[in-house]
């Protein structure tokens, strides 16, 4: 049995107990404000035997000014972090962080874009591990064996700023915003130089996927909240996207969560389109 979206800490715990061949484990946390504080976070206590993925350097790419803030990876420079962590082609791979998911879920559709299914999300993330009363280590982990791991066919969708653009009069997309509704509507702008969001695209926090203790809503219940967001939009035409492609992941995250797999993401986000010279810009609630 692999796990493809969420795991229960208990689970995991039980897994790890029993020798945990075949997993591996991996600390996503970070702080956008703070850029070292996810791994000082790591070295004062993780889950044992997991590893450090940094946002920047691991789960982003290059940056060139106008791609973004957090672009993809290249893809063969994540496969081979992926081999310096051990990782095997039927790894079973279960990433967490300190922000109920917010980083997890970045390295969550990274895997599967690379065609790898056996990821699963620590549902709740180090809170959870740490309310459930379990152990966590502050000594790092030996060094593991390079491993195997390969890029296959992806499992999930991107699309580019031009296709986005293009497409957007003829409405061949329906846009879904991961960020906050003040940041959404052009209020409160702190991480990119210029507020406001595409136009047509609607407001999904991605916190709103969480319930009060940080773990995600029932299925049932996401589910609603996303086809109630789409209005009878197919979800082969949805988009996600936030500020810079990481909680858009989130959204992704939820969305497989609700049964409702297939959307796209819009990897550059707010921070490349924002970037583009002559791009269209909304604000106020509605698109």
């Amino acid at each position: 049995m692999s796990y493809e979206t969420l795991i229960r800490a208990d689970v995991l715990a039980r897994e790890l107990a029993a020798g945990g061949a075949g997993w591996l484990v991996i600390d996503c946390s970070f702080d956008l404000a703070d850029r070292g504080a996810g791994r000082r976070l790591y070295d004062a206590g993780h889950i044992p035997g997991a590893r450090h993925a940094d946002l920047e350097n691991v789960l982003s790419g290059a940056k060139t000014g106008a791609n973004g803030r957090h672009p993809l990876p290249d893809r063969e420079a994540f496969v081979r972090a992926m081999r310096g962590f051990g990782a095997d082609d039927d790894t079973q791979i279960v990433a967490y962080d300190n922000a109920g998911g917010m980083f997890a879920a970045r390295l969550w559709w990274l895997l599967r874009w690379t065609g790898h299914r056996a990821v699963a999300v620590l549902d709740g993330g180090l809170a959870a591990w740490r309310a459930a009363s379990l152990d966590l280590d502050a000594d790092p982990p030996a060094p593991p064996a390079q491993g195997r791991f390969s890029a296959r066919e992806p499992l999930v969708r991107t699309v580019a700023y031009g296709a986005l653009r293009a497409g957007l009069d003829r409405g061949d997309h329906l846009v879904m915003d991961a960020r906050a509704a003040d940041r959404f509507r052009g209020e409160n702008e702190t991480l990119d130089p210029m507020g406001g969001h595409i136009p047509g695209a609607r407001n999904r926090f991605f916190r709103d996927n969480l319930t009060e203790s940080a773990t995600f809503r029932a299925p049932e219940e996401l589910r609603r909240a996303f086809e109630e967001l789409a209005g009878g939009v197919p979800v082969r035409q949805w988009v996600n996207q936030c500020g810079s492609g990481v909680t858009a992941c989130h959204n992704l995250l939820a969305q497989a969560v609700a049964g409702l797999p297939g959307a796209a993401l819009y990897p550059g986000s707010w921070s490349e389109w924002s970037a583009q010279p002559g791009a269209p810009v909304a604000t106020g609630p509605r698109g």
